[in-house]
C-alpha cells in the first residue's frame, strides 16, 4: 500500500554477534529429557499404540528443536556475512547492502492446524504463526506482546472481522485499529517486538544504542506508526508528511499525536520530495556515524521492508481463512482467491507466505489505481519506472511507483537466486527498469493475476457497491473491489479492506454526489473540516459507525505544526534538534 521511507543505518557496534544456534548435543539432550518424561507418563504405560504415539511427538519435538536451530534470517541479495536471528532481523530492519531479510525456512501448518485456529482469540491466533516460525523470544513474551498489540486497542472483539457481501465476496475489515487504517494490524504488533527485541539484544550484549524511526508518509503510515511506537522505550519516531499533501483528517491524526517520543513534520514539497529527503539521510555515512558517537542512537526502520513488519500481515491471511470455514462460507480445504489494493506489495505479499505456510489460496489478485507499475510487471514481466508519471488519485496509499516488497516475492519465485535478485535492482537503480526471466515471469503468472482501476471508475465503485450492498468503501477498498470483479474466477475471493471510509470522506463524497476525480467540492463542504464533512456522509448514507479516533479529532490540541524544506540538511538539523529536546525532557 502506502509508499513510505523508513531508514536504518547499520553501524551498530556489534560486529561481534554471532547466530544462535542448537547445537547437536544441546538437542539430543532435550530430546532425551522428552523422551524419559514422557516414558513415565501414564499414555505411554498403555500400551503400543500409545507407544507409537509418544514416538510421533518425540519426532515432532525433534523436527521442531531442529527448526530452532535453522531458521534464521537471509538477505535476498546474499550481501550479509551470516545468516541472523529474527530479533536481530527486527532491530536491523534492513540487511548490509540493501537486500531485504526472510526467514531461511517456511514453516508448514496442516489444514487441522489452520482451521483450529478459529477456536482462539486473535492475540492467540497470532502467537502461534509466530511460534511456528520460531522467533528467538520466550513464548510467553510473544504471547505478552500479542494480548497488548490485540487487545482494547481495537474496536471489534475479533479485531479483523470479515463482511461478506454475498456467497462468494467477503471483505476482510483490517481498519478496526486506532487509527481506522490497515496499518495498526502490523505497527501495533512490530514496536513492541522492536521493543522486546532491542532489550533481549543488550541483554546478551549485542546492543549499546537507542533508536531513532524516520518514516516519510503520504498520511496513512506515518500515524500508524507514531500510534504503535509513542512511549516505546529506548525509541523514538520523527514522521515527515508533504505540507498541504494530506487531508484534513490525516493531518489531525498527525499534528494531535500524543506521546514523549514523538515528532512530526510538515515537508515543503510533494511525497516524492519526502521520500527523496529520507532516502538522502539514510544515505549519509557521516551523519548516521553522528547520530551513534554524539546521540547514542540509529536509525531503523518500522515499513514492510522490515520483517517485523510484515509477519504480523501473514497472521491476518491464515486468520482469515480458518474463520471463513468456521462460519460456514468455505469449506475446509476450499480454494481462497485473495484481492489486495496494491502499492509497496507488502500486504499482497503477506498473503504469498499464508499460501506457501499451507492455506488453501488460490490466485493472489493484484489491484492497483492509475499507479499501475505493478499490474504491466504482472502482466509483462518487465517492471519500469524510467518514463512513467505519478498520478494522484483518490486512493493515495497506493500511488507509489517503486514496490520494494516485491523483491522480496522475486527472491521467492527464483528459487532464492539472490544474484538475479541483486542484478534486478541495480537495473533499477541505475536504467529505471529490469525485465525478468522467462521461468520466473511463468511462476508470477501461476499466482499472481493483476489489473488496474482508473479515478473515475474507483469513485463509481464505491457508489455502486453502497447502492447494491448497503457497505460504504474507501477508495483504496474500492480499487481491490472492482478489480476482483473483473478478474474473479470460479473461487470465492477474501478482500482486503485497507481502511474506514472515513479516512478519506473528500473522496467518499465525491463519489456519492457524481463529482469528478480532483473537482472541487461545492463551497460550503469544502469550508467543512474532516471531522464535520464524515458527520455530513453519515447523515446522508445512514453509516454512522465513524471511528471515535476519527469523530473526535477536532476536540484534540495540535502539537505539531513545524514545516521544513526537504534537503537532506534540513532533515538531519531538525532530527538533531528533535533529539536534544528529547535529552532535555
Amino acid at each position: 500500500m502506502e509508499a513510505i521511507v523508513n531508514i536504518f543505518y547499520r553501524r551498530t557496534r556489534r560486529r561481534d554477534r554471532k547466530p544462535i544456534a542448537v547445537s547437536e548435543r544441546t538437542m539430543g539432550a532435550a530430546f532425551g529429557e522428552e523422551r524419559n518424561s514422557l516414558a513415565d507418563s501414564p499414555a505411554c504405560r498403555r500400551g503400543p499404540h500409545s507407544i507409537l504415539k509418544m514416538d510421533n511427538e518425540l519426532q515432532d519435538f525433534g523436527q521442531k528443536a531442529q527448526n530452532m536451530a535453522e531458521n534464521l534470517y537471509i538477505d535476498t541479495r546474499g550481501r550479509t556475512e551470516r545468516p541472523v536471528t529474527f530479533t536481530e532481523a527486527v532491530v536491523d530492519g534492513l540487511a548490509a547492502g540493501g537486500g531485504l531479510y526472510v526467514p531461511q525456512s517456511i514453516p508448514q501448518l496442516s489444514l487441522e492446524d489452520i482451521t483450529a485456529l478459529a477456536q482462539m482469540p486473535y492475540a492467540q491466533r497470532a502467537s502461534y504463526v509466530y511460534r511456528a516460525f520460531d522467533v528467538d523470544l520466550p513464548a510467553e513474551t510473544v504471547d505478552a506482546l500479542m494480548a497488548q498489540a490485540y487487545g482494547d486497542n481495537f474496536d471489534s472483539q475479533a479485531v479483523c472481522p470479515i463482511s461478506s457481501l454475498n456467497a462468494n465476496t467477503h471483505v476482510l475489515e483490517l481498519w478496526h485499529g486506532p487509527t481506522s487504517a490497515f496499518k495498526d494490524m502490523a505497527l501495533q504488533c512490530l514496536p513492541r517486538f522492536f521493543s522486546a527485541s532491542a532489550s533481549q539484544l543488550r541483554d546478551q550484549g549485542k546492543l549499546d544504542h537507542e533508536f531513532l524511526i524516520l518514516v516519510a508518509t503520504s498520511g496513512d503510515t506515518g500515524k500508524a506508526a507514531l500510534e504503535g511506537f509513542r512511549d516505546q522505550d529506548g525509541v523514538s519516531i520523527a514522521v515527515m508528511y508533504p505540507d498541504g499533501g494530506v487531508s484534513d483528517i490525516q493531518f489531525k491524526q498527525m499534528a494531535t499525536q500524543q506521546g514523549r517520543n514523538v515528532q512530526v513534520w510538515g515537508v515543503r514539497g510533494n511525497f516524492d520530495d519526502c521520500q527523496t529527503g529520507a532516502k538522502n539521510v539514510f544515505n549519509d555515512d557521516a551523519f548516521a556515524q553522528k547520530l551513534l558517537d554524539e546521540q547514542g542512537v540509529a536509525l531503523s526502520s518500522a515499513n514492510s521492508i522490515n520483517w517485523g513488519r510484515l509477519l504480523p500481515q501473514v497472521v491476518y491471511y491464515v486468520s482469515a481463512y480458518a474463520q471463513l470455514v468456521a462460519d460456514g462460507k468455505l469449506g475446509a480445504g476450499d480454494e481462497l482467491d485473495v484481492c489486495v489494493p496494491t502499492g509497496n506489495f507488502g500486504n499482497i505479499l503477506a498473503a504469498y507466505y499464508a499460501k506457501r505456510m499451507g492455506v488453501p489460496l488460490g490466485m493472489l489478485l493484484c489491484a492497483s489505481n492509475e499507479n499501475r507499475v505493478l499490474t504491466d510487471f504482472i502482466n509483462t514481466g518487465t517492471y519500469d519506472i524510467s518514463n512513467r508519471d505519478f498520478v494522484l488519485t483518490p486512493s493515495p496509499s497506493m500511488d507509489i511507483l517503486v514496490s520494494s516488497n516485491l523483491e522480496r516475492q522475486l527472491f521467492e519465485l527464483t528459487d532464492r537466486n539472490a544474484e538475479a535478485i541483486a542484478g534486478w535492482m541495480a537495473d533499477l537503480r541505475e536504467q529505471g527498469r529490469f525485465r525478468i526471466d522467462e521461468s520466473t515471469f511463468a511462476r508470477v503468472r501461476e499466482t499472481f493475476a493483476s489489473d488496474s482501476i482508473d479515478n473515475a471508475a474507483c469513485l463509481a465503485t464505491i457508489k455502486a457497491v453502497l447502492d447494491e450492498h448497503d457497505y460504504l468503501l474507501d477508495p483504496h477498498t474500492a480499487v481491490a473491489y472492482q478489480v476482483a470483479e473483473n478478474l474473479r474466477g470460479q473461487n470465492p475471493v477474501l478482500i482486503a479492506s485497507t481502511a474506514h471510509w472515513a479516512k478519506f470522506g473528500d473522496n467518499v463524497y465525491r463519489a456519492l454526489h457524481d463529482i469528478e476525480p480532483g473537482a472541487p467540492l461545492p463551497d460550503d463542504v469544502a469550508a467543512l473540516t474532516g471531522c464535520a464533512l464524515n458527520e455530513l456522509i453519515a447523515r446522508e448514507t445512514g453509516k454512522h459507525d465513524i471511528p471515535r479516533g476519527l469523530a473526535e479529532l477536532d476536540e484534540l490540541p495540535i502539537r505539531f505544526t513545524d514545516v521544513i524544506d526537504a534537503g537532506t540538511g534540513d532533515i538531519e538539523t531538525a532530527a538533531l534538534r528533535f533529539l536534544d529536546n528529547l535529552s532535555k525532557r
